[in-house]
């Protein structure tokens, strides 16, 4: 199916979710669109459910484990994850005819991402305790990485193809969607764990080091002594279980807490020099890439949600 195939698709048939949707053998790719606004619009996952925004807001409703009502904003390059059984009501405050809020979903069913998780197993030993929100948290928010981006427009444009090796293509996209979303889900258990137990293992040590020092230059030499790991084996250690050296570990840490002060008010460019950033051109450069807009609309963009 063609590009402008899709936009004919896209035509809206009812104003409040119009989905249209490319199936695969244990996946699903639908994308919804919007056009007036609504309130407490109910979604029900039967598998689990991988949510990207692409424009618009929604605010999501959901119930967490305890029983307590939860609501929470969503904006473009965010996503959120719906576990099998996850039901949620959403509201649409700002979509109109002229601006749809639209929503790209991957529905990935349980025997695939229980596949996935087995043969990470080895690498991501914490996963199991990392990665209960699968079948038990009903909505994980997360942040819409530039990389996750790329993959769902591929995916998108594989679902749309009539190609030979489709199937095998989606499949390996999906195995990959699956790695980052638990790959994503363990970085976040590891660090809580750093907070709880510092010195657990060589690993969490080093983790707990750049976490603690984020400030400063990264001196390799000094985290290995501080970890009690080779430089060889830290590498290892972290290619393995966190996906990137430990420099671009700390770059991305860097920019989570720099979004996290710009988003409390903090003046931008005092923030990038207090986390370590010599260079602002640098920072915007590696912000805009990891979060899909500048530091000036993410500023703005969070001063709208305490206002919405």
């Amino acid at each position: 199916m063609t590009t402008d195939a899709i936009k004919r698709r896209r035509m809206p048939q009812v104003l409040i979710e119009n989905k249209i949707s490319f199936a695969g053998a244990e996946s699903e790719v639908s994308i919804y669109d919007t056009y007036e606004s609504a309130s407490r619009v109910r979604l029900d996952a039967g598998e689990l459910l991988f949510c990207g925004m692409v424009t618009g807001k929604k605010i999501m409703h959901s119930v967490d484990m305890s029983g307590n009502d939860q609501s929470q904003i969503f904006l473009p390059h965010e996503s959120f994850v719906m576990a099998p059984g996850g039901v949620v009501e959403i509201d649409f405050p700002e979509a109109s005819i002229d601006n749809p809020t639209t929503c790209l979903t991957v529905e990935i069913s349980k025997e695939k991402v229980s596949h996935i998780s087995e043969r990470l197993s080895d690498t991501l030993p914490m996963l199991e305790s990392a990665n209960q929100w699968q079948f038990g948290t009903p909505v994980l928010h997360t942040h819409h990485s530039t990389e996750t981006q790329r993959l769902l427009n591929r995916l998108v444009k594989l679902f749309t193809e009539n190609h030979p090796d489709r199937d095998m293509m989606i499949d390996l996209n999906i195995s990959e969607l699956i790695i980052r979303m638990l790959r994503n889900n363990t970085r976040d258990f590891l660090l809580t764990y750093c907070s709880t137990d510092p010195e657990a293992n060589s690993l969490i040590a080093a983790l707990d080091w750049i976490n603690s020092t984020l400030s400063q230059p990264l001196e390799i030499d000094q985290l290995c002594r501080h970890s009690g790991m080779s430089r060889s084996r830290l590498y290892v250690e972290f290619k393995e279980k966190i996906g990137c050296s430990p420099v671009e570990f700390q770059q991305q840490l860097r920019l989570k807490r720099a979004a996290e002060r710009i988003k409390n008010g903090e003046v931008i460019t005092a923030v990038c020099f207090d986390l370590g950033f010599n260079d602002p051109s640098h920072f915007c450069r590696r912000f805009k890439n990891f979060f899909g807009c500048t530091a000036s609309e993410y500023k703005l963009r969070a001063e709208g949600k305490k206002t919405g």
